[in-house]
């Protein structure tokens, strides 16, 4: 349907617009009254038996790893094995006060978007779907919810215990802090709390009505000209609700600055120790109002600045172009930034201009590694580079540190290694499909992945490997542990370049690293589990089929002993832009 253009066209389409919006409205709050108490309790009695079951073991093991972990100081290790009491006997209240919370907003907000959602949906009963979407998909999705945290809790947090009672190398320095220091770090963060709690919160309370003008103002604007989240799906009212909501999200970004300025006054303790100054800490609580201010400014598009005082709390600190004071008028302190918690609500004039843009979405992109990981899993397979016996291990004793790490290692390396022969600027990830800083997904953590991963790319490009080289890299991804260079003496790399090996070494580690920590995201286990699964029929239909010889399938290469290459790439999804 066409945007309309004119005053009385626009003004004629507004409220036509309304009554169907309340329709639907109240059509959503009926799904939401009648599925959101069985989602809610769903999420609150799983997760509530999660956190009670697991919280004897995360005592204990929380415990046991501070006790031998040598990444951190004696001091501080004794300061932790102290204090860690609090949060671990806090955790079951907030955890499921948060299940409560949660559950509540997922079964209530769910139905109810779902029934907006189905009329911008390419089907033709939308009649149909507006009564059906979100009703049991919403209570599938609660069932999910408490997979994935389950999946958190049991698997997640234990790895990363795991890591913090892993050995360190001889030369690293461990994470420690002084004593001396101390009683004045923590009257500092005691004045902090008591300041800046006050301080911040009247500066949210102050703005918050100019927050809840413009956004109403944008958003009203937005519905007259059809522009903005209403030009996304043209003529369905599902942007309408964000303006019933709004004063919500005023209140939310309130609360949460709210709590937050507990955070920001704690840390002028962290400061004081850095800075080995008490009135640097001092000068920290009057600054970071002042930063508050400025930045809350900048997202309402108020004047630039603030009237209030923020004095040097740094002293000389590195910077790529020499030395700088911190803490001047026009410099924004980026650890403070960080912290901020009011979320830009208020969108730039410019947004619809972005469509010319192709833009991702993460869940495009998480679909694409898992469906890679499947298409490469059956490569491995084929080439014996995967044993059923790893598959079987996985899927029944839950033995995945093969597969759980190298396998997306692998997939990810090969993307690496594609998007460095075609000279991309960004990462090849299908055919026809690259994705660059520009059309990625607008999301930190993904930023936080694809930055390193482009830089690897880089990397890789610049050291020029020949094929011998790749196919082997390949190899050794799945059967190298990869630490040193000596691990490849044995293996036949082409290359005797130590200084070469020890540069593929330590890509073929971030990777890891990276993964590592992918792993950890509560999605990725249920979602890597479902792989193994069809990589488990996969190698039983091999090994039915005569290809399979003493319990390990059989390599299949070509006539030079390479690995084949796929040539058909119809089980890598279609990256439908945004």
């Amino acid at each position: 349907m066409e945007v309309p253009i004119g005053f009385l066209e626009k003004l004629w389409s507004f409220f036509s617009f309304l009554p169907f919006f309340f329709l639907l409205l109240l059509l959503g709050l009926t799904k939401a009254l009648i599925v959101g108490p069985v989602s809610s309790a769903i999420i609150l009695i799983g997760n509530s038996c999660v956190i009670i079951g697991l919280w004897p073991a995360h005592f204990i093991w929380t415990y046991y790893c501070l006790a031998r972990t040598k990444r951190i100081g004696l001091v501080l290790k004794t300061l932790a094995l102290i204090l860690f009491p609090i949060p671990l006997l806090l955790w079951p209240v907030t955890g499921i006060a948060g299940s409560l919370f949660g559950g509540i907003a997922y079964g209530f907000f769910m139905p109810l978007m779902a029934t907006f959602e189905a009329i911008g949906e390419p089907v033709t009963s939308k009649c149909y779907h507006c009564f059906v979407d979100g009703s049991l998909s919403t209570i599938k999705g609660s069932c999910t919810v408490v997979t994935d945290f389950t999946d958190f809790c049991f698997h997640s947090y234990f790895s990363y215990m795991d890591e913090l009672r892993e050995m360190v190398s001889a030369d690293a320095k461990p994470l420690e802090i002084r004593l001396s220091p101390l009683p004045s770090c923590l009257f500092a963060s005691l004045i902090g709390m008591v300041v800046d709690v006050f301080l911040i919160t009247a500066v949210a309370l102050y703005k918050s009505p100019y927050m809840l003008l413009k956004g109403w103002k944008r958003l009203l604007e937005d519905l007259v000209g059809r522009e903005g989240p209403f030009l996304e799906t043209v003529c369905v009212p599902f942007a309408g609700l964000a303006i019933l909501l709004w004063p919500i999200a005023v209140v939310g970004a309130v609360v949460a600055s709210f709590f937050s300025s507990f955070f920001l006054g704690m840390y002028s303790g962290v400061i004081v120790h850095q800075e080995d100054s008490f009135r640097m800490g001092l000068n920290y609580i009057i600054a970071v109002v002042s930063l508050f201010d400025e930045y809350v400014n900048d997202l309402l598009y108020l004047s630039e600045g603030t009237c209030l005082p923020r004095p040097c709390y740094r002293t000389k600190t590195d910077t790529g172009h020499g030395k700088r004071i911190l803490g001047e008028r026009n410099n924004v302190d980026l650890e403070s930034k960080r912290s901020i918690p009011l979320s830009r609500f208020v969108s730039e004039p410019s947004r619809t201009l972005r469509k010319a843009i192709t833009l991702y979405k993460p869940v495009q992109v998480w679909e694409w590694l898992f469906k890679s990981c499947e298409v490469n899993g059956r490569i491995l397979l084929r080439d014996g580079l995967i044993d059923v016996k790893d598959v079987e291990e996985c899927l029944v004793k839950g033995n995945c540190k093969k597969l759980y790490i190298q396998l997306p290692t692998w997939t990810v390396l090969q993307c690496l290694l594609a998007s460095a022969k075609s000279n991309s600027s960004g990462l090849v990830i299908s055919d026809g499909v690259e994705l660059t800083e520009l059309n990625s997904p607008r999301d930190r953590v993904f930023a936080w992945l694809i930055e390193p991963l482009l830089i690897m790319k880089e990397q890789i490009k610049n050291l020029e490997l020949t094929e011998d080289e790749e196919y082997c890299l390949r190899k050794l991804v799945m059967v190298c542990k990869n630490e040193r260079t000596e691990d490849w003496d044995s293996t036949g790399f082409p290359s005797s370049d130590t200084v070469r090996k020890a540069q593929l070494q330590a890509i073929i580690r971030r990777l890891q690293g990276m993964v590592a920590s992918m792993s950890r995201v509560p999605t990725f286990r249920r979602r890597f589990m479902n792989l193994v699964k069809v990589l488990y029929i996969e190698a039983l239909e091999m090994g039915a089929s005569g290809n399979r010889a003493g319990g390990i399938l059989k390599p299949n290469r070509d006539e030079t002993g390479k690995l084949d290459r796929v040539e058909d790439q119809s089980d890598i999804p279609d990256m439908n832009v945004v």
